[in-house]
């Protein structure tokens, strides 16, 4: 049975929406519960309640197996147009009164995990009401995302050119050839990329941003990359590299550390280090919210003191590599 909106609002509860939106999200009755810190049965007689509204079941139990109905998919989605609404009618009340409040959900490819905290830092200091939700993923789930309009904006390199989206270049992200303690190679002035690949090369998975830079600079030295180790994240190959496993080319604030106190070394290759800029981006049809886009104005207001910051890390790594 079909209910106009006056009948719809009078059976319905932000309440029931709140618990379906837990039980779609965690995928069962009981962690829905724990989140929300209620009973598994007050869990059960809201949704049940909803759906008494709806007129239509949301989700069916196939053995153990909690599934959600085509129902349940377009309730799912426009609940969380609702909330994201509500979101934004609370963040542009405080804006009013000359606040910035709310939420910022960023996603970051996991090489930017090392550039994110930096500028969050400044941000929270300047809005200390904001809170923050970041997911660290790689580049083809950072891809997706900004597809599926998962975030308010999602920081990464090499922005896909094939997609209608907004970026702005913020950071440059160094990638540097980086040895073992001690390589045959580490030291040698005369060293060329040739040379560099003849030892076995530790590699991000295909589709990941350091990777595709490394790979276009080898088809522009007509070179070919052989003997490859594919590992999974930045700090799967920097072990690698530290066990001894190979050699690899690494955003530079991922080995920082490892640079400065002599556990790893820096390859002297020519046309190094790989330059590529960090960005923020969002699809270009989106409607950002206040606090996206407070964070975007940060962002660009700072940026001769976001990149003298990172300037100074890098000459304190080569500092200490040559002391």
């Amino acid at each position: 049975m079909a209910y106009t909106l006056p009948q719809l609002l009078n059976r319905l509860s932000f309440r029931q929406l709140q618990v379906f939106a837990a039980v779609y999200r965690l995928k069962g009755y009981s962690r829905a519960a724990t989140e929300l810190g209620l009973t598994q049965p007050a869990i059960s007689a809201q949704v049940r309640q909803l759906e008494q509204a709806l007129g239509q079941p949301l989700f069916d139990y196939v053995g153990k197996k909690l599934y959600t109905t085509a129902a349940g998919e377009q309730v799912a989605r426009s609940v969380q147009q609702v909330f994201g609404e509500l979101e934004n009618l609370q963040m542009q009340l405080s804006e009013l009164e000359g606040t910035v409040w709310g939420t910022l959900n960023l996603a970051a490819v996991s090489t930017a995990q090392y550039v994110v905290p930096h500028l969050l830092a400044g941000f929270l200091k300047q809005y200390p009401k904001v809170d923050v939700k970041l997911k660290v993923v790689n580049r083809a789930q950072a891809i997706e995302r900004l597809a599926e309009n998962h975030d308010d904006l999602v920081i990464m390199g090499m922005v896909p050119e094939d997609r209608s989206l907004t970026f702005m270049p913020f950071l440059d992200n160094e990638l540097i050839p980086v040895l073992p303690r001690g390589h045959a190679l580490a030291g040698r002035k005369d060293l060329t990329l040739a040379d560099f690949l003849e030892y076995p090369l530790l590699l991000r998975e295909q589709g990941s941003g350091t990777r595709k830079a490394l790979e276009a600079f080898c088809v522009e030295q007509r070179l070919q990359l052989n003997g490859i180790m594919e590992l999974g994240s930045n700090a799967a190959v920097k072990h690698g590299v530290l066990a001894g496993l190979g050699v690899a080319v690494m955003p530079r604030l991922s080995v920082q550390l490892e640079l400065e106190n002599g556990l790893l070394e820096q390859a002297e290759l020519a046309g190094f280090p790989l330059r590529r800029s960090w960005c923020t981006v969002y699809p270009r049809s989106k409607h950002l919210t206040p606090v996206a886009e407070a964070f975007l104005t940060y962002v660009q207001d700072n940026l001769k003191p976001i990149k003298a910051q990172f300037e100074d890390l890098y000459r304190l790594g080569s500092g200490a590599k040559s002391a």
